[in-house]
C-alpha cells in the first residue's frame, strides 16, 4: 500500500486555477471600435455641451459665446412655479395616456387572440394609426375637432356639447391625450399579442382542467405569464410619452391658457422662442434624469423577475 503526498497549493496557484480564461478583445472588438468611438462622440459631445450651457448665458450675436453664470439657472428652476406646474401636467398626461394605452392594448390583444379567421386583416387595420406620423395625427385631430366643420364637434353637438373642443382647458387636454392613445395603443396591442401567442398551450389546458373560468385563467395564468412583456411595453411607451411633443405642438401649442403646456413644449418655447438656451439646457437635463430614472425602475423590476439575463 503506497501513500502519495501532494504539496499544498499556494494562494497564487489556487487563484490562477479559479480564475477563468481572460477574454481577449479580438478581431470583432477591433472592427467595432471605430463605430463605438463615433457613437461615443455623437453622444457625449452634445451631452457635455448641454451641461456647459446650463451654467452659462449663451450669446448668439457675433458667434456662439458662453458666459459663465454659475448656478443661476439651476436656482431659477427650483423657484419657477410654472415649470413645476408643467411637470405636474406632464405626469398627469403620462399616467392618463400610458395607463389607458395599456388597458386598451391588453383588451384588444385578448380579442385578437381569440379571433381565428381574418386575424391578419384585422391586425393590419388596427396597426395603421401607428404608422402615421405624429404630426399628421395632430393635423387630422385638429381638423376633426374644428368647431365649424369637424366631425367630432358635430357628433358632440348631437349629444349636447356645443363648445370648442380645443378651446376649452379640460376638453383640449383630453383631446390631445385621446390622439396619443389612438396612435400608440396598437403598439401595446402588438406587443401583448406576441406575448399571448407565446403562452404554452399545455399551461392553458391545465388551468382549464383545474376548473378555472375565463377570468381566473386570465388573472392567474395569462397575465402572470406575460408580465415581462407588459413591462417591456410600458418601458417603450414611457420613454416616449414623457417627452411627447408633436401632437400637442400641432394642435394647441400648449394652449389654451397653458392647459396643454407640458415640459417638452416649455423646453421648445424657452429655447427657440425666447432663445434662453441656458435655462432650456437645465430643463432638458432634468428631463433626461427623469427619463433615466423611469427606465432604471423598469429595468430593476425586469431584473428581479430574471428577464434581463
Amino acid at each position: 500500500m503506497s501513500l502519495t503526498l501532494e504539496a499544498p497549493k499556494t494562494e497564487k496557484q489556487a487563484g490562477t486555477r479559479k480564475a477563468g480564461p481572460r477574454k481577449r478583445f479580438g478581431f470583432h472588438g477591433g472592427m467595432m471600435t471605430p463605430g463605438l468611438l463615433l457613437l461615443a462622440v455623437l453622444s457625449f459631445v452634445p451631452l457635455f455641451t448641454i451641461i456647459a450651457m446650463s451654467f452659462s448665458r449663451v450669446h448668439l450675436l457675433g458667434g456662439v459665446v458662453f458666459e459663465n453664470v454659475g448656478f443661476t439657472y439651476w436656482a431659477r428652476l427650483f423657484s419657477d412655479l410654472d415649470v413645476w406646474a408643467q411637470w405636474l401636467r406632464t405626469i398627469v398626461y403620462f399616467v392618463l395616456t400610458v395607463g389607458l394605452e395599456l388597458v386598451l392594448g391588453v383588451l384588444l390583444a385578448l380579442c385578437l387572440w381569440k379571433v381565428v379567421r381574418a386575424r391578419n386583416l384585422v391586425l393590419t387595420l388596427l396597426l395603421l394609426p401607428m404608422f402615421v406620423a405624429p404630426v399628421i395625427v395632430g393635423l387630422l385631430g385638429r381638423f376633426l375637432t374644428d368647431s365649424t366643420f369637424g366631425l367630432y364637434s358635430w357628433v358632440l353637438g348631437l349629444l349636447g356639447y356645443h363648445g370648442d373642443i380645443l378651446g376649452g382647458s379640460t376638453s383640449a387636454f383630453l383631446a390631445v391625450a385621446a390622439m396619443d392613445i389612438w396612435e400608440w395603443t396598437p403598439l401595446i396591442t402588438l406587443i401583448v399579442l406576441a406575448g399571448l401567442t407565446s403562452v404554452p398551450q399545455s399551461v392553458r389546458e391545465a388551468a382549464s382542467l383545474d376548473g378555472a373560468n375565463g377570468w381566473q385563467s386570465l388573472r392567474h395564468v395569462l397575465l402572470p405569464s406575460i408580465s415581462g412583456v407588459l413591462l417591456v411595453a410600458l418601458l417603450i411607451r414611457s420613454m416616449d410619452a414623457i417627452r411627447y411633443f408633436d401632437i400637442i405642438s400641432v394642435t394647441t401649442n400648449g394652449g389654451p391658457a397653458d392647459a396643454t403646456k407640458t415640459v417638452p413644449i416649455r423646453l421648445y418655447e424657452t429655447a427657440f422662442r425666447f432663445f434662453d438656451f441656458g435655462y432650456a439646457a437645465v430643463i432638458g437635463l432634468v428631463m433626461l434624469v427623469v427619463t433615466i430614472v423611469i427606465a432604471r425602475v423598469f429595468v430593476r423590476v425586469l431584473d428581479k423577475k430574471g428577464l434581463t439575463r
